[in-house]
């Protein structure tokens, strides 16, 4: 990969995704720039529901990037600097381009005002958007040779969707999201409208909390699947240090609020003690 084209994609991810940048950190080079691609083409299609003005724009998008991916794209897809770094990724360390397309797959429920609608869904779309980052990180780490960190993959992907969308769930509830499972507000006798409504609400609290406890349980399996792991693979799962210290913060009595933060310095201290201590 060209110095310029790493530097370009690099900036797009701290733009965009500013903890999967940082975690990228602690990982090795020459692969940390192939992951950083795979980082950045997620978060460009993340963000494509809050620049689209409407979902059939935002198909648009999706399907720009289906098509480069399968070689279908018109014109030069690599004067794209992005797409340009992802296919070299692919390239190097053989990466599957299905997981991909499911990945642009799954994100088409983004683009929508449908509820998720139970838990099983959610952590199939979790798989299909997180899990699959951290698996095909961990085989960029093995030098493009399959590996099997599914149950690193898996609990941690499932673990980071929960906390990110419980993070962001007042600003999802003013846009009319519910990204969380609906089945879940509805054990606690909740409806759409009231999960929506803006009021916070006991029955919501108890709720979030339920989600938070689910969160843990996945952090705590992928913590013990990240230590069965060898020690060369496990940077790809550093976003563990940043996710425990951001479900800490959770203030679920007052989930409409802006969710607090930690700084950039405490995010980077807590990757670089987490790195040291699992070997690097």
């Amino acid at each position: 990969m060209k110095p310029q084209t790493a530097a370009h994609v690099a900036g797009e991810l701290r733009a965009r995704d500013r903890d999967r940048y940082l975690a990228t950190l602690v990982i090795p080079e020459p692969q940390r720039h192939a992951v950083t691609a795979l980082y950045a083409f997620n978060a460009d299609i993340a963000s494509v529901p809050e620049r689209a003005r409407e979902p059939a724009a935002g198909e648009i998008r999706l399907q720009w990037w289906a098509d480069a991916l399968t070689g279908k794209g018109h014109g030069n897809v690599r004067q794209n600097p992005l797409a340009d770094a992802l296919l070299a990724a692919i390239e190097d360390y053989g990466l599957p381009v299905p997981a991909l397309t499911r990945l642009l797959g799954a994100r088409r429920f983004d683009l929508y005002h449908d509820p998720m609608p139970d838990t099983p869904t959610f952590e199939g779309y979790a798989g299909e958007t997180v899990s699959a980052l951290y698996q095909l990180g961990a085989m960029i780490l093995n030098a493009g040779r399959p590996v099997e960190p599914g149950d690193a993959a898996g609990h941690l992907g499932v673990a980071h969707a929960l906390i990110g969308h419980l993070r962001a769930f007042g600003h999802n509830a003013r846009q009319g999201r519910i990204f969380l499972p609906m089945d879940v507000f509805a054990i606690c006798g909740l409806r759409p409208e009231d999960v929506l409504s803006g009021q916070p609400d006991e029955r919501l609290t108890v709720a979030l909390t339920r989600l938070a406890e689910m969160a843990a349980r996945h952090l705590g399996e992928a913590a013990r699947a990240i230590g069965a792991l060898a020690p060369a693979l496990r940077p790809a799962f550093a976003s563990i240090a940043v996710l425990r210290a951001q479900l800490a913060r959770l203030d679920l009595d007052h989930p409409y609020d802006l969710a607090s933060d930690i700084p950039d310095w405490r995010k980077i201290a807590a990757l670089t003690w987490w790195r040291l201590r699992q070997g690097g």
